[in-house]
């Protein structure tokens, strides 16, 4: 499938989460400009984006009757994974037991890059056994496994511009959010065409952190570095903020994933899915050059 989604190869419903963030508020926008029929999975109404037509539901993933209720006479829903937290697996198995006894007919679901069981990057083990739960409660599915976003990159430096991590020397083929909210966009509008499909999302380029930094100092003109920490001083730089275990786990991991070569991966699957080439972090950051 190439070139822009048509609002004329589904009939159907579409329900979209998270359109008050990032990726859900890029792919909801998308499919309105299309025409498609659009309702919008949101914790608050007042936050939902007036998009034309677009009908608005309020739901949260934990909340299996309302959920329910929000999926009604939805045909295919795309499923932005929830925000972190100690319980963000029983969200989305709930989430998508609510869909089931919705009869929604296919889920687009944002997984991660490398979800497996045994994964470094913690919070991709949840994304594996939310995979698991969609292919066992049956329901068509199309997984898409995002790198990380290049978009968030610059956030990674401190307030003095220091990148702070055990990534080593590994690399990341991040992905811009807009490539994927176009990939997500194509497949909604024709999901039968890609039930049962896993796509690995990537940028067209692997970048270490000392690369990505170079660059966003090059583009923006506010210094940034990469200092590789050890483990050890990754946990103790982050003890301060008080967090639990589980999300500084995460943290840590993010770098630990890069440094043991499980980011690294670059694929065509933007290009092919879409027809054009995905953003590379200089062009992706090209607007805020100076």
């Amino acid at each position: 499938m190439t070139g822009s989604p048509s609002p004329h190869a589904t009939t159907g419903l579409i329900a979209v989460t998270g359109a008050t963030g990032h990726v859900g508020g890029l792919v909801a926008h998308d499919l309105a400009r299309e025409g498609a029929r659009l309702r919008l999975v949101v914790r608050s109404a007042a936050r939902a984006p007036q998009l034309p037509g677009a009908e608005v539901a309020v739901a949260t993933y934990g909340d299996r009757d309302r959920s329910v209720a929000a999926l009604d006479g939805v045909d295919v829903l795309f499923m932005v994974s929830a925000a972190e937290s100690a319980d963000r697996l029983d969200q989305h198995r709930s989430f998508i037991d609510a869909a089931v006894a919705a009869g929604v007919r296919h889920v687009v679901y944002t997984s991660f890059l490398g979800a497996a069981p045994d994964a470094t990057f913690t919070l991709a083990r949840d994304h594996w056994a939310t995979e698991e739960h969609l292919r066992a409660v049956g329901v068509p599915h199309t997984i898409l496994r995002d790198s990380f976003y290049l978009d968030f990159l610059p956030d990674l430096a401190g307030p003095d511009g220091v990148i702070r991590g055990p990534a080593g020397d590994g690399v990341v083929g991040g992905v811009a959010r807009a490539d994927v909210a176009r990939v997500a966009a194509g497949i909604l509008v024709a999901a039968d065409q890609h039930a049962g499909a896993t796509y690995e999302l990537t940028g067209r380029e692997a970048l270490s952190l000392t690369e990505a930094a170079r660059i966003i100092s090059d583009v923006t003109g506010r210094e940034m570095t990469y200092h590789p920490e050890t483990i050890d001083e990754a946990y103790a730089s982050r003890a301060s903020y008080g967090a639990p275990d589980w999300q500084v786990d995460a943290w840590v991991s993010t770098y630990t994933a890069i440094a043991a070569g499980e980011l690294a991966l670059v694929t065509d699957t933007v290009e092919r899915l879409t027809g054009r080439r995905p953003m590379t972090l200089r062009e992706l950051l090209a607007p805020l050059a100076l």
